[in-house]
């Protein structure tokens, strides 16, 4: 509740538990770390559909494999209550701006009544099929950006030995072609930590990151699919978080490649 405090003070309402917060609005929206904590949120003795939930909306929001997905709108459907998934892309700065890319699996008719809200959060709204198919979008769209994290650090370690300004670096990738959105929006967080300034803010941390590297992995398995350039950044992440970067954020990977794991 301490974390929340500052919102509580602005006259937003504070509820104790998922049931307590289900019971008062008609619409909830979740986006959690992992199907863990998708269990005790939604599946707990006070979770979410623990109580009377008829016609109330869920719309499910985290990155989570397609099957946990399918698997909460069935139990959210034995309950009478409406269940969309919408995995976004964007992060933080898109998040508070409403420019996030929602990825909608369910019911045309769900989606109609949670337009209202996603419109607040997301300036694309894709409904790409039924439950399922919004977490497959999802990892889809991640899948290079994971892969590129990889091949980023690998760039750097080329052009390290000529001493050039990080800011200068990245700026000359992010107008190159070498240069996705990603470097637009987190460039000048990775040219502080490529110039060793400190920077504890955590936009995305390794942890996350190994988690949705997996879940593409999985989902690949289970369609007799081989991602060989996944399966290799996943064991490059692995590697970054047995040297302790696993709670770091993900622009603390290029500096570890360059002195540490990418050392021949």
């Amino acid at each position: 509740k301490e974390r929340a405090q500052g919102l509580i003070d602005s006259g937003i309402g504070w509820a104790a538990t998922p049931a307590e917060l289900a019971a008062q609005c008609d619409v909830v929206l979740s986006l959690v770390t992992n199907e863990q904590a998708l269990d005790d949120v939604y599946l707990s003795p006070q979770g979410l559909l623990s109580g009377d939930v008829k016609a109330k909306l869920f719309i499910e929001m985290s990155t989570v494999q397609p099957a946990k997905q399918q698997a909460l709108a069935k139990l959210a459907e034995n309950v009478h209550a409406a269940y969309l998934e919408c995995p976004v892309s964007g992060s933080v700065g898109p998040a508070k701006d409403g420019k996030l890319i929602g990825f909608v699996g369910g019911d045309a008719q769900h989606l109609e009544r949670a337009k209202a809200v996603l419109e607040q959060l997301c300036r694309r709204i894709e409904h790409v099929g039924p439950h399922g198919s919004g977490a497959t979008m999802k990892l889809a769209i991640n899948l290079p950006l994971m892969v590129y994290w990889q091949t980023l650090s690998e760039a750097l370690s080329l052009i390290e030995p000529l001493g050039l300004d990080p800011q200068r670096v990245i700026d000359v990738f992010s107008e190159s072609s070498a240069g996705p959105n990603m470097l637009k929006v987190r460039g000048p967080m990775i040219a502080q930590a490529l110039a060793g300034e400190k920077n504890d803010a955590i936009t995305v941390d390794v942890a996350t990151m190994r988690k949705d590297v997996r879940a593409m992995l999985a989902q690949a398995q289970a369609h007799q699919r081989k991602l060989p350039l996944t399966e290799a950044t996943l064991k490059s992440f692995d590697a970054a978080a047995d040297s302790g970067l696993n709670a770091a954020d993900c622009t603390k990977l290029l500096v570890w490649w360059l002195h540490e794991g990418g050392k021949a």
